[in-house]
């Protein structure tokens, strides 16, 4: 028998294979290398370790818990933004082996979100992930989950400004004025002055008006000579492809074109391209990766979108949750900011080359390679 290879023997003895099972690997033919060991040694672990979960019966090497369930509560539950987010959710709840609800509201209707929360509540889940897009509404229904001992999070948007709304146990999303003072920074460095239109979907509600608030901030320390002004383009998107496409025809002038949602975003791109405006010299951007928006920052239409990770919007605050369940509290959840990427012509490839999870376009689950250096300033 030949010798057997002593980083062979060593692999065999972690596995902590019964003496028999250990004997019949180690007098098997052509185990003499480590290499041409391991798949024996692969094929060892499955018929002796048949389960990837711990001793005690959880994932990895955690304890086994119930089948925890947790609710996410947001204000638009169809968007095509937030598929990346339920991904995230699924994603983290099949690693973890627990579930979620997603509810809420289609259309930003507060009463719908609150009823939502309340009934997640009576229903004992146990936790909460909810959009706080209004500084008032869900500070009761946020004090009674807590009271009756659900932890809750909120997500994507956390009331206003310096005043979170409620009481809830962190804030998982990006930072929403800085991202509106990093598009009106954007805007002043595109622009040498001019009128400029900023469209928000539903404004006052909390996950997109500190976006504008931020940008009109950072305009007016510039110090251009840049007329910013807000407008409503609705909930709803046909609604605010209309809205954009008449605005963009009533004024002939508009010399910049921005929004703080996404689909007021994907509009802008339609409409620069309809009406050929980029020609005209007009600048526009936005945020989000809808498939359209990026369509239109690839062409040149938009100048930039503004990335800020949805899918880590779903799956950070079911771990969070986790957590904090598995830990009896002692593991508190972290104030997360999922962060800003500005997405412009030059960076926008791999997003359209690859269909992924993790941007919402393609529900398969894949491992997704890359090469080459990571871009640093």
């Amino acid at each position: 028998m030949e010798r057997i290879d002593p980083a062979v023997e060593e692999a065999v003895d972690t596995l902590g294979l019964s003496e028999p099972t250990r004997r019949r690997l180690l007098s098997g033919a052509g185990l003499v290398s480590a290499t041409a060991a391991a798949s024996a040694l692969l094929a060892a672990c499955s018929s002796d370790n048949k389960s990837p979960s711990s001793p005690t019966g959880g994932p990895g090497h955690f304890p086994k818990t119930p089948n925890w369930k947790f609710v996410f509560v947001n204000h638009v539950t169809t968007n095509p933004f937030f598929t990346p987010t339920q991904y995230g959710a699924q994603d983290a709840c099949a690693l973890l082996g627990c579930s979620f609800q997603w509810t809420g509201s289609q259309n930003s209707a507060v009463p719908e979100m609150v009823s939502a929360t309340n009934a997640a509540i009576s229903g004992k889940a146990d936790g909460l992930a909810v959009a706080v897009v209004d500084k008032a509404a869900f500070r009761q229904p946020v004090d009674k989950a807590l009271d009756a001992g659900i932890p809750v999070v909120s997500y994507n948007a956390d009331g206003a400004k310096d005043d979170p709304g409620t009481n809830r146990l962190a804030y998982i999303g990006q930072d929403l004025y800085t991202s509106g003072y990093q598009l009106g920074t954007k805007i002043a460095a595109l622009m040498t002055g001019g009128d400029a239109v900023g469209f928000i979907a539903t404004p006052g509600s909390l996950n997109i008006q500190p976006r504008i608030d931020g940008a009109q901030d950072a305009i007016k320390a510039s110090g251009k000579p840049i007329k910013f002004t807000s407008v409503a383009s609705g909930a709803e998107l046909p609604k605010e492809l209309s809205t954009i496409d008449a605005y963009a025809q009533g004024h002939q002038n508009i010399k910049g074109m921005f929004a703080v949602d996404a689909g007021s975003t994907e509009s802008i791109g339609k409409v620069m391209q309809k009406y050929r405006l980029k020609g005209k010299g007009v600048a526009a951007g936005g945020f989000d990766l809808t498939p359209g928006t990026l369509s239109s920052v690839k062409s040149g239409d938009l100048d930039f979108t503004i990335d800020q990770q949805p899918y880590l919007q779903g799956f950070l605050p079911v771990l969070a949750l986790w957590f904090y369940r598995l830990s009896g509290g002692l593991v508190f959840p972290p104030v997360t900011n999922t962060g800003l990427t500005f997405v412009s012509k030059q960076t926008v490839g791999p997003y359209l080359t690859t269909k992924t999870r993790y941007e919402g376009s393609s529900p398969a689950q894949q491992l997704v390679p890359r090469s080459g250096a990571i871009a640093h300033v």
